[in-house]
């Protein structure tokens, strides 16, 4: 799609969202593509007067900024937290959540100089954000409430400030576990006097990592109960399933729901576009990448400021090239358009955000980096360059158009994957159906274990203390003073062990090494310009590969593993490079195996996940053509974890021809990423599931579960243990929903495991439950 063929197109036109939406949908050529256009009605907003219990000082800021009554939800809160409740503030994006918190934590600081406040952000960009509307409010104010952020970047010499004076600490969950908790003797005015604890974007610790937080929050509520706070909690959340069930899971006491949206929103258009065919034989349409750029390209060319999500930060850096080369100036300038995405240095990030705020960037393309409540001002277009992969996702990104009361539009541009075209062609599933739910586990044992340690260390227990709402349990503690880690003297279990053990648990089950990524075209002047996971780094940084960094190209020199640095230099080609990741496993071990009567058996295996890139290939900006092939030669990186395999018997897999058998297969192993999470209480991330027609490891068709992180948790073992359940739940979903063939609800959808695999599927799975251990 070109830009240029729209009928009404005729150079830049600088029309308003209103008008664009009015041209669009009278242009036969566009709306031959439109699969579905939903308007949104606007919502008028629902105020409430000012809660006695808030500081009248906080009034004439307020009013300065405009704000004469508060928004219901805003107010409610308000109110629930001067009645001492916990409170989960769940509300649309762009809605006040942050006056839900700010507003009773200043009004208690300026009554009680002494009282203290810790907020947690997932991300530190998100702390930064948040702590500049902070600055504002307290300026305008002209008090002395000393608001700080405590982070890795944080400098020495600022810290003993944060810990004797700061009534705001600002952190993140990995700060509080590994640099607050275990130092809590230096932080005793914030312990003795904490007030307060703010936790927004809750609906992001899922999971493993929400596993973690609930620990570390244990912890923190213990600290406190030691120096005599009874802080209360103030969380917020993006609109979930289960947000009241996640705050309960996530502090372990009861909170009020707060979900009475008063915030306004203006009428939103809502475009499902679906490229047009090119093959109709093989059904392959045009590419996203193109049909993205022409839809942002014509957004930009209005003057329509807009934000456009990519899948991944390769997609984001070749848009933002193709919109950067529309607006560039006789100089070569085009700062209106930026990319944003992880690998950004932090300072770079902060100046994009500025710009979209002072309206000085009309395009930004990012990965989901900006999904979450970093403040970016009001933005009239968002275009999703393919399906993000939730239903709670896509709504947090369209919700990035129409922060204000205005008329906003988003395109969903479906890409050729099956789950794509399952979404534009369901459009009522998507509108309709309810976000996901956010699971986690904080009594996994080996979570539970590690933070168990981490408690000792901060603080010794006595017998019958409780961590948590449970009281501790006496066979860990036993268990951690048979292995010399604890010493039982006098009722109380001290810490014996040398070694630091915060140090040793990373909350997100990541490796903590990043790469630096280093420009060495100016042989005087070498400089950083980003950094990479590790997990990627083999996929962006290999030798040879053209590395986008703000649309500008730059091959990489050299890709150190052991420095962990990438040398890149200054290049200007005319395409990019896309790397293919092949991922292996390799038995190492079997912890238990049981063998059913039908010949099939079940596994509990130790076994090595081995990523390797081996190619990558060269590919043409605009036609997108494949160019040529370059071989990749880098150390391959593993990661030894634990596996549940399930081998399919001889008799049931007889029933089927090869084809047949591997559509049904890959409709379970769908099925059991599906009911695996829930039933798991993990996240989706927590856990893969893979499918082996022949497996190298079992000689037989195998379904192989195994936990997503070094070392494993304790996912495969209690999958082991839930076989005939997951099959169970798994046949359930599948019998019960009403679609024919498959679809992104149960087995996948038919263009992903064909017209057979669902049916397949429900055999196989009705055939693993019939035989009988």
């Amino acid at each position: 799609m070109d830009y240029n063929q729209y009928s009404f197109y005729d150079g830049v036109i600088w029309m308003n969202v209103d008008q664009l939406a009015n041209r669009l949908r009278n242009d036969n050529l566009f709306m031959e593509n439109v699969v579905r256009w939903e308007v949104l009605p606007a919502r008028e907003a629902a105020y409430a007067d000012f809660p006695d219990a808030l500081d009248k000082r906080l009034l004439p800021v307020l009013q300065k900024r405009g704000i004469h009554r508060l928004y219901t939800h805003q107010a409610h809160s308000i109110r629930a937290t001067a009645e001492g409740k916990d409170v989960v503030v769940v509300t649309p994006t762009a809605s006040g959540k942050t006056m839900c918190y700010n507003l009773p934590v200043l009004s208690s600081i300026l009554n009680n100089d002494d009282a203290r406040a810790l907020y947690l952000f997932p991300t530190k960009a998100l702390s930064a954000d948040q702590v500049s509307e902070l600055y504002e409010l307290i300026e305008e104010m002209g008090v002395n409430i000393k608001t700080y952020t405590y982070d890795g970047d944080t400098p020495a010499a600022a810290r003993r400030a944060v810990r004797q004076a700061g009534h705001i600490v600002v952190t993140n969950p990995d700060m509080l576990h590994s640099g607050i908790l275990p130092h809590h003797t230096k932080w005793v005015k914030l312990f003795e006097n904490l007030k307060y604890i703010v936790i927004d974007e809750i609906h992001t610790y899922r999971g493993v990592f929400g596993s973690n937080l609930a620990n570390v929050l244990r912890r923190l509520m213990r600290l406190c109960e030691f120096y005599g706070s009874k802080p209360q909690f103030i969380l917020c959340s993006a609109t979930i399933a289960n947000p009241k069930e996640l705050a309960e899971t996530l502090i372990g006491r009861p909170v009020e729901l707060i979900d009475d949206n008063g915030a306004p929103m203006g009428i939103r258009h809502f475009v499902f576009y679906n490229p047009p065919v090119i093959n109709r034989q093989l059904g392959i349409r045009k590419g996203v990448i193109p049909e993205a750029r022409a839809i942002s390209t014509m957004l930009l060319k209005n003057g329509i400021q807009a934000i456009t999500f990519a899948r991944s930060r390769l997609t984001v850096e070749v848009l933002t090239r193709y919109l950067k080369d529309e607006v560039r100036d006789p100089l070569g300038n085009a700062g209106r358009v930026r990319g944003y995405r992880g690998g950004y240095l932090p300072t770079e990030r902060r100046e994009i955000e500025r710009g979209l705020r002072a309206g000085q960037v009309d395009a930004v393309v990012s990965t989901n980096a900006l999904e979450l409540g970093i403040d970016i001002g009001a933005l009239d277009a968002c275009v999703l360059c393919g399906y993000p992969g939730t239903i709670a996702s896509a709504w947090q990104q369209a919700g990035r158009a129409g922060r204000r009361k205005e008329t906003s539009i988003v395109f969903f541009i479906a890409s050729s994957a099956a789950v794509d075209q399952y979404i534009i062609t369901h459009p009522d599933y998507f509108l309709h159906q309810s976000p996901e739910n956010a699971l986690l586990n904080p009594d996994n044992l080996y979570v539970l274990l590690s933070h168990f340690k981490c408690s000792a260390f901060e603080l010794p227990f006595e017998d019958g203390d409780r961590f948590g709402n449970t009281p501790a349990p006496d066979e860990l503690m036993e268990y951690l003073a048979d292995s010399g880690i604890l010493r039982h003297v006098d009722g109380r279990y001290h810490w014996s062990a040398e070694d630091f053990p915060a140090s040793e648990i990373s909350l997100r089950s990541a490796a903590s090494e990043n790469f630096l990524i280093v420009d060495i075209t100016d042989p005087a002047k070498h400089r950083i310009i980003g950094e990479m996971d590790r997990f990627t780094a083999p996929m962006l940084l290999h030798e040879n590969a053209i590395y986008m960094h703000e649309a500008q190209q730059y091959q990489v020199e050299k890709l150190d593993f052991d420095a962990c640095k990438a040398f890149i230099r200054r290049v200007d080609v005319g395409y990019y490079t896309d790397a293919d990741l092949n991922i292996s496993l390799g038995l190492l071990d079997i912890e238990q195996q049981q063998e059913r009567t039908d010949g099939s058996r079940r596994l509990l295996t130790e076994v090595k996940v081995t990523s390797l890139v081996t190619m990558f290939k060269k590919i043409k900006f605009d036609t997108h053509e494949t160019l040529g092939f370059g071989h990749v030669r880098l150390p391959e990186t593993t990661m030894h974890t634990t596996a549940v395999m399930w081998t399919l018997p001889e008799k049931l897999t007889a029933q089927f021809d090869n084809d047949t058998l591997q559509c049904g297969m890959l409709a379970v192993a769908n099925l059991l990423r599906i009911v695996a999470p829930l039933y798991l209480m993990c996240s989706p991330q927590d856990v893969a599931v893979v499918y082996q027609v022949k497996s190298p490891m079992t000689d037989e068709p195998t379904l192989i579960l195994y936990d997503n992180c070094p070392g494993g948790v304790g996912l495969a073992h209690k999958a082991y243990s839930m076989q005939n359940m997951l099959m169970e739940k798994a046949l359930e979903i599948a019998s019960d929903c009403p679609c024919p063939y498959g679809c992104p609800s149960c087995t996948g959808p038919v263009g992903e495991i064909g017209d057979q695999g669902k049916v397949a599927a429900i055999r196989l799975l009705k055939g693993m439950l019939e035989a009988e251990a």
